[in-house]
């Protein structure tokens, strides 16, 4: 550890969490939980409480399905049953018996699953079939079938219930995952949101469910512990770029201030790479955004200090570096040599 890697291990206070350190670990689905109910297992338990012990300042989860229809792949973990929200009380007991804050990420697929899954057909904004092959069942895409305004609503309230259940299950907060092609981000992304009513149309009428989500979302737990995922990137869609990046950024962040969102995870592939103007996302963020931001995109340790000190993020998240290494903190703060993740061996799925 460097001298100035300092700065990166020094206690914070975002908002009414406060952080051991500036280090989080970025959500990573793992397909750990009880297949057939979604309860989290004692495999599950162990693994977050290892990293809370080794003194990760914040814990943000693997993707956490607010309704059965959200699950995308095998494994997923819910937060809609007395089941899940019994079994999720132990990991966040492990969690804080060590001093670590954890936040649940709140995710649905949307099209990105299979009636193999989930028992119907997807749904999603419009009837827009996705190419590519579902995670670990290894069938197409199906075409899902258009949500009806009472469906929309109900996918809204499910997302309040999750929250409800977070906060009964013990977590700090939550994370909404508006990013990378799921259901959030399809209703905003024009090639997968053909709607004609007040769900579609304009951008402003894209971000609308978004916007609806966050309001449903606030009833149950203060704004100030609301983290929002967003992103250009789309998972099943790798040459999307939006059709206006100064305009979108822009629109999003007019909805977050809007709403009162002040803690922002932007998702890009490489932190460092160039998206506007010269600066990388984040970057170009901060220079409309005076609130929170947590850094992500295959960051060093060096480089997030260097992003934490130039004020272009407040936190920085590690993926994979955390599957390799349970004892990641230690190992930066001692100078061990990191293990090198390997795909083959430590299955995992960035979300």
């Amino acid at each position: 550890m460097s001298e100035s890697n300092l700065y990166m291990f020094q206690p914070v206070t975002i908002n009414q969490w406060k952080l051991r350190n500036r280090i989080v670990m970025a959500p990573l689905t793992r397909g750990f939980a009880r297949d057939q109910d979604g309860t989290v297992t004692d495999e599950m338990v162990a693994y977050y409480e290892q990293r809370a012990k080794d003194g990760v300042g914040l814990i943000i989860t693997e993707g956490i399905n607010p309704m059965l229809s959200g699950k995308g792949t095998y494994g997923v973990p819910g937060l809609y049953t007395e089941a899940q929200i019994a079994s999720w009380k132990k990991v966040t007991e492990a969690v804080h018996r060590h001093g670590g804050t954890i936040i649940a990420q709140l995710w649905h697929v949307g099209r990105l699953s299979h009636s193999d899954l989930i028992g119907r057909k997807p749904q999603a904004p419009s009837p827009i079939q996705a190419e590519g092959k579902v995670h670990k069942l290894h069938k197409p895409y199906e075409c899902p079938q258009a949500m009806t305004p009472l469906e929309i609503g109900d996918v809204i309230y499910r997302f309040q219930m999750a929250a409800r259940n977070a906060v009964l299950s013990g977590f700090d907060g939550v994370e909404l995952h508006a990013a990378h092609g799921y259901l959030i981000d399809q209703f905003i992304n024009e090639r997968t949101n053909k709607r004609t009513d007040q769900y579609g149309g304009g951008l402003q009428e894209r971000l609308r469910f978004l916007r609806e989500v966050i309001e449903a979302v606030k009833k149950e737990i203060s704004v100030e512990r609301i983290s929002i995922r967003f992103s250009e990137k789309k998972d099943d869609d790798p040459s999307y770029s939006w059709a206006s990046r100064v305009g979108t950024l822009h629109a999003y962040l007019e909805l977050f201030r809007e709403t009162g969102i002040t803690i922002l995870h932007p998702s890009t592939e490489s932190f460092a790479s160039v998206w506007l103007n010269g600066l990388n996302f984040h970057q170009a963020i901060r220079t409309q955004w005076e609130h929170i931001m947590i850094g992500v995109g295959n960051l060093s340790l060096d480089t997030a200090e260097e992003a934490v000190m130039d004020s272009v993020i407040d936190l920085a998240a590690f993926g994979r570096p955390f599957i390799a290494n349970p004892d990641l903190v230690h190992k930066w703060k001692s100078g061990i040599p990191l293990t090198e993740y390997n795909g083959t061996r430590q299955l995992s799925v960035l979300i």
